[in-house]
């Protein structure tokens, strides 16, 4: 869906065969099918279908005759896989992007904006510790908020 705006952290649990149930509201927002991939900061990003067009447009832009894009390039579009929720609304994270992000039993689901992130529990409570303690500085800087 165009202009999806993902708000929100819940905390979800693995299934011993690495599913996980998205919230409902992202469930609907993400559609059929949608896009897992590696993201920053060892967690996975989630990408509606019209936005994954969107970031691929943007690889496109990339010279490849950078070896730095080359590499980002290769590594984030190899771990992307095309996901869709079963009839419960669990969706398989596959065994390398579980890797990658380290994720074990309880993780975080976060909506940030045009899309999600899935992190592992103490990964995110430590990375939030730390987020907000610049919060401030982070919101004049980036945002001018």
């Amino acid at each position: 869906m165009s202009g999806a705006n993902f708000v929100g952290e819940y905390l979800h649990t693995l299934d011993t065969k690495g599913r996980v149930a998205l919230p409902a509201k992202f469930r609907e927002a993400l559609g059929p099918k949608f896009i897992i991939a590696r993201g920053l900061d060892k967690c996975l990003f989630v990408y509606p279908n019209e936005e994954w067009n969107q970031v691929m447009e943007k690889l496109k832009t990339i010279p490849i005759s950078k070896k730095d894009a080359r590499h980002f390039t290769r590594y984030f579009l190899s771990g992307a896989t095309e996901a869709e929720p079963d009839k419960q609304g669990r969706v398989v994270i596959p065994q390398n992007l579980r890797d990658y992000a380290r994720l074990n039993k309880d993780v975080f689901i976060l909506g940030v904006g045009s899309r999600i992130e899935i992190w592992d529990k103490d990964a995110w409570e430590e990375t939030k510790i730390g987020l907000e303690a610049e919060f401030s500085v982070l919101a004049e800087s980036v945002a001018g908020i």
